[in-house]
């Protein structure tokens, strides 16, 4: 009976095998379109940033490099939007997480915010240990906005936190793209499966 129910459970999920799908390509849509555009608004001051040896990446070609990114965010973005070659435009997207895992985050370690009291944080795992040292700095900006700001109404969304950057965000995403890469956009709301019931002209 009990083998009955898990069968019947697992068919009735077949029904909706879609969603997932449709609710990944939902959620990192909006994330990669915000993303190129930025770098659409901000193109001089990303391309420098792509290209400063100093501060910045110290990338070849960084206007190349740059119209390429926005490119692979902001359409990419969109054809995510609509289900549109899904498979085919996971691959520029998920090469530019990768670029970006090796790039910028991964210096910084797993965690995205500095978090003390995560496994990363002390150096075991993916991290230098330097997470540790965040306390100290959190504990002044709290005690300065307590002593000379308006402390209550600043977090009254929330504490503050320190942004550590590390690969945490950039890693998801890019698994998150290679379940779309393999799986494709699903059958909600997806342009890709309307043309695969396409009938072939004879």
């Amino acid at each position: 009976m009990v083998i009955r129910a898990y069968t019947s459970f697992k068919k009735a999920l077949t029904h909706f095998d879609g969603a997932p799908l449709l609710l990944l390509r939902l959620y990192l849509a909006p994330i990669f379109i915000q993303a190129g555009w930025t770098k659409v608004i901000g193109f001089s001051d990303t391309v420098a940033w792509f290209g400063n040896q100093e501060w910045g990446l110290g990338l070849p070609f960084p206007a190349v490099l740059v119209t390429l990114t926005i490119a692979a965010e902001l359409v990419g973005g969109v054809m995510l939007l609509l289900g549109l070659f899904t498979r085919l435009v996971s691959i520029p997207l998920s090469i530019t997480m990768l670029v970006a895992m090796i790039t910028v985050h991964a210096k910084n370690g797993w965690l995205a915010i500095a978090d003390t009291s995560s496994w990363f944080a002390d150096g075991t795992l993916f991290y230098d240990g330097s997470v540790m040292a965040s306390a100290d700095r959190l504990e002044m900006a709290k005690s300065i906005l307590q002593e000379y700001g308006r402390y209550d109404w600043l977090t009254q969304s929330g504490n503050f936190v320190i942004l550590n950057n590390g690969i945490e965000f950039a890693a998801t995403y890019f698994l998150m793209l290679l379940i779309l890469l393999f799986y494709g956009g699903g059958k909600y709301v997806s342009v890709d499966h309307l043309l695969a019931r396409q009938k072939p002209v004879p």
